[in-house]
């Protein structure tokens, strides 16, 4: 991404009129399984039922590191939508750095963002140089484990409560003809999954100086040799796990293929189109049911500057309606990811959301790799569990000499 800060980079004026003209936004995302469809539909349905403008959808297919290359080269090649998906943290840097993103400065503060985004660490992702570039909409945590009751009682065991249980379930699983870990082949997957698995396993301390202090020798260590030795027992649960998406993935869990699936809080969108009941159907468990715990990455809208004041006032509309109370919990409980807004009733929330609501009220956070590692670091990463995960023969030992090598250039 660094050819960015070549790009040749325009001014726009600022929007001064208090009337906002009709107009067609273009809206690009990667939101296309059923669960994420249903709550991209919410946004649509709440810009197209309160203003004059129209949303135009621009799904890209595929997950959101198939999509965000495909963003960047339009913002840079000078052919930019009007607004954006991408994760709060670094991934818009340089795009902001080359002057490419609106600020939305005025929007946050006539909205009081700083007053009703919850955890802080939200708003100041989309804040450089002081400024605010943009509108955090949910929380999504990675710190989740799925079950499927339907699985393990055809195994004929009781659903585990941790990751310990997990594993010696794992045998009754496969004797069962079930794949006791869904995971879809993408590099995404993989890593997240080894992400959680790090928390859980290593701890948070460890955790901590790795992703966020860049410590290699810590990533060095004895605590993620129990990672990366967890890793290389789940990538043998995952063996026959024959899917490319998360969602497929998913669907396995829910169809009682599959025991189960470290993904993120997402996956909810995907139990609840498939009419299934949080804690009949099936099980979450935050931490791997080891610590109750949750990363704060998510989801934001960045809004690529355009050479029209009357479309720069409907930017700056849409980012506002994103956060209003309404917007909030209609697309969140679509979603199955926690409001960025303290300040509104989630009664209708499933409990497994309910979960997340009370570590987040206890404090129990911590950062989204988005927010602590640069997108060529995480890259480097995502190679490495490609291959770790993909070849049976790649040891726990080597992966993890590489893994420390890769934290101790990380930037």
């Amino acid at each position: 991404m660094k050819f960015i800060r070549n790009a040749l980079v325009g001014t726009t004026a600022l929007c001064a009129a208090t009337a906002v003209s009709a107009a067609d936004l273009e809206v690009t995302h990667w939101w296309t399984s059923g669960g994420e469809a249903a709550a991209v539909a919410e946004f649509a349905a709440a810009l197209e039922g309160n203003t004059d403008h129209k949303w135009v959808d621009g799904a890209i297919a595929g997950s959101g590191g198939t999509a965000r290359p495909i963003i960047i080269s339009r913002i840079i090649g000078g052919d930019p939508m009007h607004a954006t998906q991408l994760n709060h943290g670094r991934q818009a840097e340089e795009l902001i750095e080359a002057g490419l993103m609106l600020d939305l400065s005025d929007v946050a503060a006539a909205e009081g963002w700083a007053d009703i985004v919850n955890p802080t660490s939200l708003l100041d992702s989309c804040t450089v140089d002081g400024k605010i570039f943009c509108a955090p909409v949910n929380i999504h945590s990675w710190q989740w484990i799925w079950l499927s009751h339907k699985a393990f009682a055809d195994a004929g065991t009781d659903v585990p409560s941790n990751w310990d249980e997990f594993v010696a379930a794992a045998p009754a699983l496969e004797a069962a003809g079930k794949i006791p870990l869904a995971m879809g082949q993408q590099a995404w997957q993989s890593n997240g999954a080894f992400g959680v698995m790090a928390i859980a396993i290593a701890g948070l301390d460890a955790w901590s100086q790795v992703t966020i202090e860049k410590n290699a020798e810590t990533a060095a260590g004895p605590e993620y040799a129990k990672v990366f030795e967890a890793a290389a027992n789940a990538r043998a649960f995952a063996a026959n796990s024959n899917v490319q998406d998360w969602n497929q993935a998913t669907n396995l869990v829910i169809t009682g293929q599959a025991g189960a699936q470290i993904m993120g809080d997402w996956a909810q969108g995907e139990f609840q189109v498939a009419n299934q009941v949080a804690g009949e159907d099936y099980t979450c468990l935050p931490g791997l049911g080891v610590n109750e715990i949750i990363s704060t990455g998510g989801d934001a809208f960045y809004f690529p500057k355009q050479d029209d004041p009357e479309i720069e006032a409907a930017q700056k509309e849409l980012a506002a309606l994103l956060l209003s109370p309404e917007v909030q919990v209609n697309f969140n409980l679509k979603k199955g990811s926690l409001p960025v807004r303290g300040d509104v009733n989630l009664e209708a929330a499933n409990d497994c959301m309910q979960k997340g609501l009370e570590i987040l009220a206890t404090g129990a956070i911590l950062p989204d790799g988005n927010q602590t590692l640069s997108p060529d670091t995480q890259g480097q990463i995502e190679d490495l569990m490609v291959e770790f995960w993909n070849d049976p023969s790649y040891s726990a030992a080597d992966a993890q000499e590489r893994y420390a090598a890769i934290i101790a250039e990380a930037d």
